[in-house]
């Protein structure tokens, strides 16, 4: 008898289909651009709730960019809070362009099949 390690499973490479609902949850945040306060929440919210049943990568992902568009709301409305001491003005600055750009290399990731974790996000969805 030897005392092997079990292997770790080998995860397939989620499908065409799983990829692109996937990419479709993050870039879903861009509605808070049409609908502030909750464009960017519904949106992402939507595409997990429709589509999180049919594959665990999308699964995950929606939850990502869903707890991701959670503290970007979050941190839009304290700096909303801090404008009374003018700093407000350069933290919803860096806020904003912080979101799109993480957005944008979160779709492109998943896109390739790859999971995304957003850096500096509260994953209160589990």
């Amino acid at each position: 008898m030897t005392d092997e390690q079990p292997q770790p499973a080998v995860l397939d490479s989620p499908s065409p289909d799983a990829r692109r609902w996937a990419m479709f949850a993050h870039l879903a945040g861009f509605a808070g651009y049409l609908f502030p306060f909750v464009g960017n929440l519904i949106a992402p919210l939507l595409v997990w709730q429709l589509k999180k049943d049919s594959d665990p990568f999308v699964d995950d992902q929606g939850k990502e960019a869903l707890n991701f568009q959670i503290s970007v709301s979050l941190a839009a409305i304290l700096s909303f809070m801090l404008m009374v001491v003018l700093v407000g003005f350069v933290l919803i600055a860096v806020v904003v362009a912080g979101a799109v750009v993480l957005m944008i290399i979160a779709a492109i990731k998943v896109n390739e099949g790859k999971a995304y974790r957003y850096p500096f996000c509260w994953r209160i969805i589990k």
